[in-house]
């Protein structure tokens, strides 16, 4: 059986996305658009076929600020523990578009989805929340591919994510996602032109039969 080509968009999409935090236009999400991209992200392969994701959309704008205010009291939290060259490194990054994108899609994880037995979760205990990180990397690049940006907004409690948007005690706010039309996607990515990270090479994540300390063949 010959080896299947993928299109280049999937290759474009993949190389193109970004965490997108500073570019939101604030422009409308036309509808059908909105459905491709969530159809996507329920696409996506799920352990023991659990679906354990649910997509919550809030364009709000009072709840949208109740997050910002959240975010950045976090923020600021995180920035008391860096020394003095990482705290003005920090300074500098942009780690939200909470008020200038358009809708928030936050993405839960409900463990009991499928219970008692999903098949294939019995020995990797995460093995559905893993589920879940996959539907919103479909939902990216899907996202991606419509000109949308997404930024994943981490500066936050799962406890006051739950009380803000209702969700019960036992569903988990995995991500808290920025989404909507931008004026461009950067071609470096925010940590790199800020230089806060560096991306590391393949060759150094690549191991050969089993693992091997770093820098060794």
């Amino acid at each position: 059986m010959p080896t299947p080509v993928l299109p280049a968009s999937v290759y474009d999409a993949i190389h193109q996305r970004r965490d997108v935090r500073g570019q939101f236009t604030g422009a409308p999400i036309p509808g059908e658009t909105l459905d491709r991209v969530l159809t996507a992200a329920h696409a996506a392969p799920s352990v023991g076929l659990s679906q354990p994701w649910d997509f919550i959309l809030v364009a709000d704008q009072r709840t949208k600020a109740a997050f910002h205010g959240h975010v950045h009291q976090e923020r600021a939290v995180f920035a008391a523990s860096l020394d003095e060259r990482q705290a003005a490194d920090f300074s500098r990054i942009k780690i939200d578009g909470v008020l200038e994108s358009t809708l928030s899609v936050i993405v839960t994880y409900d463990e009991r989805r499928g219970a008692p037995a999903v098949l294939g979760r019995h020995a990797i205990a995460d093995a559905g929340l893993y589920s879940v990180c996959l539907a919103i990397e479909n939902l990216w690049l899907a996202a991606t591919a419509e000109g949308l940006g997404v930024g994943w907004v981490s500066f936050y409690r799962e406890t006051f994510v739950r009380e803000l948007l209702g969700i019960p005690a036992d569903i988990r706010p995995v991500a808290w996602l920025c989404l909507g039309p931008v004026t461009h996607h950067e071609t470096v990515p925010d940590l790199e032109r800020h230089g806060w990270a560096h991306r590391r090479p393949l060759r150094q994540a690549i191991h050969q039969e089993r693992w091997h300390p770093a820098g060794q063949p």
